[in-house]
């Protein structure tokens, strides 16, 4: 009994450690400029569909005070917490999944697309969103028992067996489990379709396989395969995207549109930018000027140096959280904040490079940024688990 007592002491002790002071300020800072953004470049918006200026910003400020507060439980949680419900976690992730594509559940758009289910209260959810957390949770609780598995002995008399055992020499069937499961979450978002989810899901798999000790080269591969299936998947306003993409300015009302808008905010900001609530691109010529191309809005307003001044930010909180990954307590909370920060720096460098022209439009938005609230619960949320990791940090040392 004495003994249990001072484990559970040693337990709390250690989830009520200091969370790391830098990466919790970064947090906060970019969710403040996220939301003060998201009042700039909605409000006309929110007048042209006869609402108050102040509609959307409200709703995020709402979210952003929720998150705030989910990401303070969340870092007050042993993270070892995560590791018991990683299975959970995927398997409801998959069911939701399942039920976006079920009639009366998604939402209904004109245009086929079925990525998000109505909610009573909130709006909508994507189920993509809670399939990166339960794919980093998944992958990271089960790679970081990797070198404590035994391996299974085949019988090296059959063939099968010598074949199975060379399989299991090189490492392959140490993926199918994880394979397994990416390919039953894209065919799932094939369906949908989610070409962008689906990117930002296999990015921090590879990236939580590899710092888990996969070979470079097996990663490589699964990374070419995965690829290859994406481009067998395309639908036809995918492919149409590809050709937008290479010339805007030949389809400059039929898909070019948006991203043409999104060059000239960029351009008008010059050095300082217009100022900010000045932005004249955001008067309805650039289409969801609150959501994916907030970017561009902020870049009109502030100019190059606050485009750099954010990019740093963000950059920071990378390197940070990085920096708490290495020197997490133990490999699954490593892995877990490696996900989670591949994650978040993969959508910032695809929202940046879709509203620059440098990618195809891919529907990603930027995080803490772009107008939708449980999506920045979420990521919030996500930001709790770091934070949950980097109050062990002391004790490891």
């Amino acid at each position: 009994m004495a003994k249990l007592k001072r484990d559970l002491t040693m337990e709390e002790q250690l989830s009520r450690g200091p969370v790391d002071l830098p990466f919790l300020m970064l947090v906060v800072i970019l969710t403040v400029i996220g939301a003060v953004t998201v009042f700039s470049a909605s409000y006309p918006t929110a007048l042209y569909e006869e609402r108050s200026a102040t509609y959307y910003f409200v709703r995020q400020a709402v979210f952003a005070g929720v998150g705030l507060g989910v990401m303070y439980l969340a870092s007050k949680v042993n993270y070892q917490v995560y590791r018991a419900l990683s299975v959970v976690v995927l398997g409801v992730a998959i069911l939701l999944l399942v039920a976006v594509l079920i009639p009366g559940i998604h939402t209904d758009r004109a245009d086929g697309v079925r990525r998000w289910i109505k909610l009573p209260i909130a709006g909508t959810f994507q189920p993509s969103e809670a399939a990166k957390l339960g794919v980093i949770l998944y992958f990271s609780a089960r790679m970081s028992k990797r070198n404590s598995e035994k391996h299974k002995p085949f019988n090296r008399r059959s063939f099968l067996g010598r074949a199975l055992s060379w399989l299991d020499k090189v490492g392959i069937l140490e993926m199918v489990p994880y394979l397994a499961i990416l390919l039953v979450i894209i065919v799932l978002m094939k369906f949908e379709p989610h070409m962008s989810g689906t990117i930002l899901i296999l990015i921090p798999a590879a990236a939580i396989l590899f710092a888990g000790g996969i070979p470079l080269w097996m990663v490589g591969v699964g990374g070419v395969g995965a690829a290859g299936l994406l481009v067998l998947m395309m639908t036809g306003y995918q492919a149409d995207r590809i050709d937008i993409w290479r010339d805007p300015w030949a389809h400059p009302r039929d898909g070019g549109w948006q991203i043409i808008q999104s060059l000239y905010a960029i351009a008008s900001g010059g050095l300082f930018g217009v100022g900010f609530g000045q932005s004249r691109q955001k008067q309805l010529f650039l289409p969801e000027a609150e959501n994916d191309f907030i970017f561009s809005v902020w870049c009109e307003e502030m100019g190059l140096v606050g485009a750099i001044v954010v990019l740093a930010l963000f950059a920071l909180l990378i390197i940070r959280g990085y920096w708490i990954a290495l020197h997490a307590r133990d490999r699954f909370g490593s892995l877990v904040v490696v996900g989670i920060i591949t994650l978040m720096a993969a959508q910032v460098f695809l929202n940046i490079s879709v509203v620059t022209n440098l990618l195809p439009t891919t529907g990603v938005s930027l995080p803490f940024f772009s107008y939708g609230g449980t999506a920045l619960v979420i990521e919030l949320a996500e930001m709790g688990i770091v934070l949950g990791v980097s109050r062990q940090v002391r004790a490891a040392k």
